[in-house]
C-alpha cells in the first residue's frame, strides 16, 4: 500500500459498517462524515445536544436527513457513554471522537460495565503517506502509553500487527527502534528490542517479522543498513516502527507532519472495537483517512 486513499478504496462494494460518534457537534468530523456518506463508505450515529450537531452540520454542509445519518439526542455529558454502548451492542462497529475530551471518551471506553475494555492495553497506531517515500509506514505508540513495559510493549506489538494485517499487510515487518544497532545493558530500549526479536523468533509474537533493536535511518533506509553492513529482514524495510517511549514517538508523529508534510491515519487498538481519536486540530482528510482505517480494521 502506497496512499492512504488506498484505504478507502479497499471498502467499496462492501457493506457499510456504522460509526457512533460522540458528542458529533464538530465541524471538522462532520466534513469527514460527509465525505464518507457521500461514497457509501459508512453510515453513521450521532450523538450529543441536537440543535449543536444541526449547527454543525450546516457548517459542514451535511444534509442530516439521508438514510445514512441517525442522531440520538443526548446531554453533553452522556454522549461518550451512549456512543460506547451502541458499538457493545451490536449497532455500531466503530467509536469516533466528536468534540468530546479526550478523558471522558476514554473513561466510557474502559467502564467495566458498559465500556469496550479488551483483555489487554490499548495503543496508539498511527499511518503515514510521507511524500517522497515508496510505502506507507505505521507508528506506535505517540499517545497513549507513556514508558511501556516488556509486557505492554508485546501488547503494543499486536495491536499494531492486528491492525496492519487486517489493512492488508502480510507478515509485517517491525522495527523496534533505539538510538543504537547493539544490545546495550546501559539502554533499556536495546534490550526489549532484543526480547521482543527473540520472542518471535519463538513463536510468542505471531503475523509478523520482528528485528531489532535497530535505529530510525536503518529500519528506514536500505542504503543506510547497507553501510553499517546490517542484514535484517526488517532494516530499510520496516512497516512497523515501534517506539521505546511516548516522548520519542510523539516527536516523531509530529516530525512527519510538520518537516516533512505527511498525511496521517490514527486508530486506537487494543479494545473490542477500533476508537478513532483524532485532535481537535485535525483537518477533515485526516479524519477521514482515520475513519477508513478503523473501517478497515473493524471485525465486528
Amino acid at each position: 500500500m502506497k496512499k492512504l486513499q488506498e484505504l478507502i478504496d479497499r471498502l467499496q462494494g462492501q457493506p457499510p459498517k456504522r460509526v457512533a460518534i460522540a458528542q458529533a457537534a464538530d465541524e471538522e468530523v462532520l466534513k469527514a462524515v460527509k465525505k464518507a456518506s457521500d461514497i457509501g463508505m459508512a453510515t453513521f450515529l450521532l450523538t450529543g445536544d441536537v440543535e449543536s450537531i444541526k449547527q454543525a452540520a450546516h457548517k459542514a454542509e451535511l444534509d442530516l436527513t439521508q438514510p445514512a445519518i441517525t442522531i440520538e439526542g443526548c446531554e453533553a455529558a452522556e454522549a461518550s457513554s451512549k456512543a460506547v454502548k451502541a458499538v457493545k451492542s451490536g449497532d455500531a462497529q466503530v467509536v469516533m471522537k466528536g468534540k468530546v475530551d479526550t478523558k471522558s471518551l476514554l473513561k466510557a471506553v474502559l467502564n467495566k460495565e458498559n465500556g469496550l475494555r479488551g483483555r489487554g492495553v490499548l495503543s496508539h497506531v498511527a499511518l503515514f503517506e510521507i511524500p517522497h517515500q515508496e510505502r506507507l509506514i505505521f507508528l506506535t505508540d505517540s499517545a497513549m502509553n507513556i514508558a511501556p513495559t516488556l509486557e505492554e510493549k508485546v501488547q503494543i506489538v499486536k495491536n499494531a500487527v492486528g491492525v496492519a494485517v487486517e489493512c492488508g499487510w502480510k507478515m509485517p515487518k517491525v522495527a523496534p527502534l533505539a538510538a543504537v544497532e547493539v544490545i546495550n545493558p546501559a539502554m533499556p530500549a536495546t534490550l526489549d528490542a532484543a526480547a521482543l526479536t527473540q520472542m518471535n523468533r519463538r513463536g510468542q509474537i505471531t503475523n509478523c517479522i520482528i528485528d531489532g533493536p535497530l535505529a530510525f535511518d536503518n529500519a528506514v533506509s536500505k542504503e543506510a543498513a547497507s553501510q553499517k553492513s546490517i542484514s535484517s529482514e526488517a532494516a530499510g524495510a520496516a512497516d512497523i516502527l515501534m517506539v521505546h517511549s511516548i516522548e520519542a514517538a510523539n516527536a516523531l508523529y509530529k516530525s512527519f507532519i510538520y518537516f516533512a508534510q505527511a498525511k496521517v491515519a490514527a486508530v486506537i487498538s487494543g479494545a473490542e472495537a477500533p476508537i478513532v481519536l483524532t485532535s481537535r486540530s485535525d483537518s477533515a482528510e485526516s479524519k477521514l483517512y482515520s475513519l477508513a482505517l478503523a473501517l478497515n480494521y473493524s471485525t465486528k
